[in-house]
């Protein structure tokens, strides 16, 4: 179950796919439309979508064998990742009017038909030319290849939050605004760049959101939200695994995927990715969000599965024993778990908790959701260097850093077996 793929990897290949598809789309759009227009969300050259799904994609699919298993996990991704950026992109424009974000060759009512080609083409992509691009890679100097690799990250940065700026800031009329003499004429002359680029590339991004009424804290699927609900289910997933341990094996095990607090990231994440995808099906009888939930759940588990082992060299479930399983990281019967509780949460549990927290007071809700956010984000930081520590242990026992003399004193091996006795270091 070993990756081959480093994190510095991905990122070059995120980076170098993006490229590649925003090429691939503009060349399309200019055929169709006669005119060329920069689709991406982003000034440079980039389409992080499709960038973020193969770097999601090269790990799992180096660990499959099988072309329909490859073919349905590539297909899967992309409507994971189509659906998850365009509610972000929507959510950050809140103030503005329903926009069409999505790509302009996986959209419309075409959507699914198209993003079956899509998947095809990614999978062709994969066997044929990724090969001979992997090939390239590594006849090129390291040391050049990352430096090239972080400034082309830094810019995409840069870029990614000038684009967040003139969304948060700008009117429906900033042409106007522009002409104003201010101290800050430079930054207005960029971010009115910005917004004929968006303007162009997507229709309506540009009318105000003339909806009236009381502000309400964290209506809709928006970002506030997510945060709520990854802590909740996160929070509620590691009491029932532990629940679920003390029944079948007849003892305690925590569950919780960081050094403080029962809070599972894995159920609070799927919680999300559940919230997000399935909600445009969420009127439609219990079979569609089931088949649904089953493909996702197990998708979305796997993926999981080849994170940790990639990021951590740590092995947390293995199914390897049971019928029907897909690597060892998933397999069909907890498929068809995954369905249920997408029925479940879908249909009975989100909507009540979707009430619950848009009744939150708006300013302490956000200021909370904020605490939240710093909170476990330093939570997960803080169990990243461990676990990282505790693989580097294996073959490198003596601390060459304060922050290694740190860790091994506050989190020794006995400390990190007992949180986690179901972890596994992999050979590599």
């Amino acid at each position: 179950m070993e990756i081959s793929y480093t994190p510095m990897d991905l990122l070059l290949y995120l980076l170098l796919y993006s490229f590649i598809a925003w090429g691939i789309e503009v060349c399309i759009v200019a055929v169709r439309d006669r005119r060329f227009v920069n689709r991406g969300f982003l000034n440079l050259p980039v389409n992080l979508p499709y960038g973020i799904a193969a770097a999601l994609l090269l790990p799992a699919l180096a660990t499959l064998k099988n072309v329909f298993l490859e073919y349905g996990m590539i297909w899967v991704v992309l409507c994971l990742v189509q659906a998850l950026s365009n509610q972000f992109l929507k959510g950050i424009s809140r103030k503005y009017a329903s926009a069409d974000y999505c790509s302009g060759t996986a959209s419309g009512r075409n959507g699914i038909p198209l993003r079956f080609l899509v998947a095809g083409v990614y999978l062709l992509f994969y066997l044929i030319v990724h090969p001979l691009v992997f090939s390239l890679v590594t006849l090129m100097p390291a040391l050049a290849v990352r430096i090239v690799v972080i400034a082309a990250a830094v810019l995409v940065a840069i870029d990614f939050f000038s684009v967040l700026y003139t969304l948060r800031t700008n009117r429906s009329t900033p042409m106007e605004e522009a002409r104003q003499e201010t101290t800050q004429y430079l930054a207005r002359r960029m971010s009115d760049t910005i917004w004929r680029r968006l303007q162009k590339a997507y229709p309506g991004i540009g009318e105000e959101n003339t909806q009236e009424g009381n502000y309400v804290f964290a209506k809709g699927i928006c970002f506030d939200k997510m945060v709520w609900v990854f802590l909740v289910s996160s929070f509620l997933g590691a009491l029932i695994e532990m629940a679920f341990c003390r029944v079948t094996a007849g003892y305690w095990m925590s569950r919780s995927s960081v050094l403080y607090g029962a809070f599972s990231f894995v159920w609070g994440l799927g919680a999300v990715v559940l919230t997000v995808t399935l909600q445009r099906i969420a009127h439609k009888p219990d079979r569609y969000i089931f088949l649904a939930g089953f493909i996702i759940g197990g998708v979305y588990e796997y993926l999981c599965s080849v994170f940790t082992e990639l990021v951590f060299g740590t092995v947390f479930w293995d199914y390897s024993e049971m019928p029907l399983n897909i690597g060892g990281r998933t397999n069909v019967l907890y498929c068809v778990f995954w369905g249920l509780l997408s029925v479940a949460w879908i249909k009975v549990l989100y909507p009540p908790m979707d009430k619950a927290i848009e009744k939150l007071p708006p300013l302490p809700g956000k200021i909370t959701t904020w605490i939240i956010v710093f909170v476990m984000v330093c939570n997960g930081l803080l169990t990243s260097a461990a676990m990282l520590r505790y693989t580097d242990r294996q073959s490198n026992p003596r601390p060459d850093s304060v922050i290694a003399q740190f860790l091994d004193a506050r989190y020794d091996d006995a400390y990190m077996e007992k949180r986690w006795p179901n972890m596994l270091v992999t050979e590599k």
